[in-house]
């Protein structure tokens, strides 16, 4: 099964051609080039060096947020794009799992971070199961949550936790309250890698309703937020559409 897989859920862009259990190309960009500039092109130039057609392509595997509100809307949205037209199945992961899958320690916790700025991150807490190597399990469920809090219960958890993704702005506020219950995943791992995406895509179940199919944001947009503290006696339905 050949599976076209995107990560735009953050600033780095990450796109993968996998079949089956091999991973036929992917390309991982870090210049801050804006997602709308290098997404197409990338696709195009990854079909072209697998020598496939978008035609050959049997599914659509995205990251479906947490992340940037901008950058998730590209890649579900192109992703979505495929899959209805093409008439293919679209699965869908948690941007926090598929940067936990970098990490292959067994027996321990695995903390996937996103900057959410202001001391809050994006984070979960996933661990491998010793029944199924390709299953990852959401011990914590992903959330918006302060890292100060994040701290405070994984200290209770009173396990080895190794931290990765956009760790480096809080490296020494998580070893200050962890110490060495905390380890750090080496900075080639922290960035998102498409081919995982594309190869846990194959126990994935796919997505129902791809028309309906929206990003899982984690939290409300600026824009939410002002418009409900200045309007407290209003209802308060979606004021962003979702794509």
């Amino acid at each position: 099964m050949n599976i076209l897989a995107i990560d735009t859920s953050s600033k780095p862009l990450s796109v993968a051609i996998t079949a089956d259990d091999q991973i036929l190309s992917e390309v991982t960009l870090n210049k801050g080039f804006t997602h709308s500039q290098t997404l197409m092109p990338t696709i195009d130039d990854l079909l072209k060096l697998s020598q496939l057609t978008i035609k050959d392509i049997d599914g659509f595997a995205v990251a479906k947020g947490p992340g940037s509100y901008t950058g998730l809307r590209i890649g579900v949205t192109t992703a979505k794009t495929f899959a209805w037209t093409l008439h293919k199945p679209l699965f869908a992961l948690s941007s926090l799992e598929v940067l936990a899958r970098n990490i292959q320690q067994r027996s321990q916790l695995i903390v996937p971070l996103m900057d959410a700025r202001r001391n809050n991150v994006f984070a979960g807490v996933y661990q491998w199961t010793l029944t199924n190597d390709n299953h990852l399990e959401n011990v914590v469920s992903d959330r918006h949550i302060s890292l100060t809090r994040l701290l405070a219960e994984i200290k209770e958890l009173n396990e080895k936790a190794v931290f990765v993704g956009e760790i480096k702005p809080f490296m020494s506020q998580i070893f200050a309250e962890l110490g060495h219950q905390a380890e750090f995943a080496a900075t080639t791992a922290n960035l998102p890698a498409a081919a995982n995406l594309g190869l846990a895509a194959i126990d994935a179940t796919p997505i129902k309703d791809i028309y309906n199919f929206t990003p899982s944001y984690l939290r409300l947009t600026e824009a939410e937020v002002n418009w409900q503290r200045n309007h407290k006696d209003e209802g308060h339905d979606p004021y962003v559409q979702e794509v």
